[in-house]
C-alpha cells in the first residue's frame, strides 16, 4: 500500500489552508482508474495543489489487505492528497479512515457517482436522499479520528428541488465537514450542461469552503467557473457593501457640515433655495423612499445572515479538530455582523439627515419671522414714544393753566364729545330705516318674484293643453 515511505505518520500539509489562500485551488477530481500514484505525481509537476485517489469501496478496503495494496499506493511527494471513499455505513467508513490516516491528508465521503452498481448497492449519488446517514458517517469519522489537520469532506450531485441540497450541506457543515464538493448536475444528467448558477446559490448559503466540479477540462475553464460562482468574494467586501459603507461615510460628512456652528440656518436655507437644489427638491422624496427601501432589504438580508452564522454550533471537539472551518464561520459571522451595523446605521443616519434638513428649514422661518416680529415691536415702540411725547405736550399746557381752565376745557371737550355721540345716533338711525326698506322692498320682490313663478307655471299648463287639443285635430285630420 505504501510505496518509498516509512510507515511513521508523515508531517502533512493542511489542505484548508489552501482554501484560505485566497488563490483558485486547482484540484485533480477523483478518476476511475486514472487518478492513481503515477498519474498523481504527473500533475503535481503542474501546479496541481490537490489530488484525489479514484473512488475506493471502504468495506473491501477494510476487509482485505490485497484491496488494499491494490487500490492504495503513496510516497512522500504524494501530498496534499485525499482519499475518496464509497460507504453506507459509519463505523465502516470510520476504520477505512484510521487506516488511512497516517498516509493521507483527509477522506471524502463519494456522494455524487450516479453509476448504477454504487447505487444500487447503496453508496454514490443515492445518500444525498439520506442526509441523516450523511451525517452520522461525517461525526463519526470526526469524533473517532485525533488527528487535529485531517480533513473529511463530502462530493454530491444536485437535486431537482436545490432546498433540498442546501439543507444537505447545512446539515453536513453543522457536523463538521471540512468542505462539500458540488457537482452541479442531478443523478439523471449525464452529459447536460452543468448548473453552476446552483453551485453559486449553495456558495452562499455556507460558510465552509464549495468546491465545484463538472466540465472543468482547462485552467481556463477553472477560472471561469470560479468567477461564475461567485467563490472569487473569499475575503474582499461585495460591491453593494462597499458602496453602503461608502454611503454612510457620506452621510457622516453631511451631517457633520450641517452641524457646523457658524453657520447659521438662514444661510442654510439660502443655500437650499438656489437652482440647483430646486431642481433637485423634483426628485428628493422618491430618491429619499427609494434609498429606504433598499437600505431596509439590505438591512434585513444582514440580519438574516447573522441568525444563520450565530445558529451554526460548533462542539468542543469539532473545533479543536478542524479550527479552520470554525475560524471561517466566525469570519462569516463577524462580516454579517459588519454588513449589519453598516445598514443599520446608514438608514438611521439617512433619517436623520431628512429630520435635520427639515428642521434647518423651519428653524430658518421661525428666525425669520422672529426678526420680522422684533422690527415691527421696534417700530410700534418708536410709534408709541411719538404719541406720548405728543400727549405730553398738552398736558403740561394745562397744569400750567389753573384748574378752572382745566374744567372749561374739559367741558368743552365733553360738549364736543356729546355733539359727536348724536350725530353718531342719527347717522344710525338713518341707516336702520335705510336697512328695514331695504329688507321691505326684498320681500316684496320675492313675493312678486312667487306670483309670476305661479303665473308662469299656470301658462306653461295651459300651453301644454293646448297643444295636445292641436295634436287631436292633426290627428282627426289624417284619419
Amino acid at each position: 500500500m505504501i510505496g518509498d515511505i516509512e510507515t511513521k505518520e508523515c508531517q502533512l500539509k493542511d489542505p484548508m489552508d489552501l482554501f484560505h489562500s485566497g488563490q483558485v485551488v486547482k484540484i485533480c477530481a477523483p478518476m476511475v482508474r486514472y487518478s492513481k500514484l503515477a498519474f498523481r505525481t504527473l500533475v503535481r509537476k503542474y501546479s496541481c495543489d490537490l489530488c484525489y485517489t479514484p473512488m475506493i469501496v471502504a468495506a473491501d478496503f477494510v476487509r482485505s489487505a490485497k484491496a488494499r495494496d491494490s487500490e492504495f499506493t503513496t510516497n512522500k511527494g504524494d501530498h496534499p492528497l485525499i482519499v475518496q471513499f464509497a460507504a453506507k455505513e459509519a463505523q465502516v467508513l470510520c476504520d477505512a479512515a484510521r487506516i488511512i490516516c497516517p498516509f493521507a491528508d483527509g477522506i471524502d465521503l463519494n456522494c455524487g457517482c450516479p453509476q448504477r452498481w454504487a447505487m444500487a448497492e447503496g453508496y454514490g449519488a443515492c445518500l444525498i436522499n439520506k442526509p441523516e446517514l450523511v451525517q452520522d458517517m461525517v461525526r463519526h469519522v470526526r469524533n473517532q479520528i485525533d488527528k487535529p489537520r485531517f480533513s473529511v469532506s463530502i462530493k454530491i450531485r444536485i437535486h431537482e428541488d436545490l432546498k433540498r441540497t442546501v439543507d444537505l450541506c447545512q446539515k453536513a457543515e453543522a457536523t463538521g465537514v471540512s468542505w462539500i464538493t458540488v457537482h452541479g448536475r442531478s443523478v439523471e444528467e449525464r452529459h447536460q450542461p452543468v448548473h453552476y448558477d446552483a453551485i453559486k446559490i449553495i456558495k452562499q448559503s455556507m460558510s465552509i469552503p464549495i468546491v465545484a466540479n463538472g466540465d472543468i477540462r482547462t485552467l481556463r475553464d477553472a477560472e471561469k467557473v470560479h468567477h461564475l460562482t461567485g467563490a472569487d468574494g473569499l475575503g474582499t467586501m461585495t460591491f453593494q457593501w462597499t458602496a453602503v459603507a461608502t454611503f454612510l461615510y457620506g452621510e457622516i460628512g453631511v451631517i457633520l457640515v450641517l452641524c457646523l456652528p457658524f453657520i447659521s440656518p438662514l444661510r442654510w436655507q439660502k443655500i437650499f433655495t438656489i437652482s440647483l437644489w430646486s431642481k433637485v427638491a423634483v426628485f428628493w422624496n422618491k430618491m429619499f423612499l427609494t434609498i429606504i427601501v433598499l437600505l431596509i432589504v439590505l438591512f434585513l438580508d444582514a440580519v438574516r445572515e447573522v441568525k444563520k452564522y450565530s445558529a451554526v454550533h460548533v462542539n468542543e471537539k469539532a473545533a479543536n479538530v478542524n479550527s479552520s472551518v470554525f475560524d471561517h464561520i466566525q469570519m462569516k459571522l463577524f462580516r454579517s455582523q459588519r454588513n449589519l451595523y453598516l445598514s443599520g446605521f446608514s438608514l438611521f443616519l439617512w433619517l436623520v439627515l431628512r429630520r435635520t434638513i427639515t428642521l434647518l428649514n423651519q428653524l430658518a422661518k421661525e428666525m425669520a419671522s422672529h426678526a420680522a416680529l422684533e422690527m415691527q415691536v421696534n417700530d410700534a415702540t418708536e410709534a408709541a414714544k411719538k404719541y406720548l411725547a405728543k400727549i405730553e405736550r398738552p398736558q403740561e399746557g394745562l397744569s400750567e393753566k389753573g384748574n378752572g381752565a382745566k374744567k372749561e376745557l374739559t367741558e368743552a371737550t365733553n360738549e364736543k364729545l356729546r355733539k359727536e355721540v348724536e350725530l353718531l345716533k342719527a347717522e344710525l338711525q338713518k341707516t336702520s330705516n335705510a336697512l328695514h326698506k331695504a329688507n321691505t322692498e326684498v320681500a316684496a320682490v320675492k313675493k312678486q318674484s312667487e306670483g309670476l313663478k305661479r303665473e308662469y307655471d299656470n301658462l306653461m299648463k295651459e300651453y301644454e293643453q293646448l297643444q295636445d287639443s292641436l295634436n287631436k285635430e292633426e290627428d282627426k285630420k289624417d284619419l
